[in-house]
């Protein structure tokens, strides 16, 4: 996670703090927050989430507080799915409007 110098503001505040790995980061904060989301509905402890999504609870710790640096975007989309989610990928080409990049929608 390193910065480098963004002059233009951008969609993505983390590109615009210098993040080289903003799109990353982005995204998994975003898978994150619905993970948390869904934590928080059922009442789960961290030893009960770590044990449905098959993290270890210090994991689940890290993702609690959005410590996510050491948590690889795909170990995310499993322990989405773990707790009943689809998560679903899509690629397409990127029009000229809407530059290249990663962006993920929770519903």
């Amino acid at each position: 996670m390193t910065r480098k110098s963004s002059p233009q503001g951008t969609d993505n505040v983390l590109a615009d703090l210098g993040f080289d790995d903003a799109e990353e980061l982005s995204a998994k904060a975003a898978l994150a927050v619905k993970l948390n989301e869904l934590i928080d509905k059922r009442g789960l402890s961290q030893m009960e989430a770590a044990d449905i999504t098959g993290m270890t609870q210090p994991k689940v710790s890290q993702v609690r507080r959005y410590k996510l640096q050491n948590i690889s975007l795909e170990r995310l989309m499993q322990a989405l799915v773990s707790l009943d989610q689809y998560v679903e990928i899509v690629v397409r080409p990127a029009r000229a409007a809407r530059a290249r990049g990663i962006t993920v929608a929770t519903g």
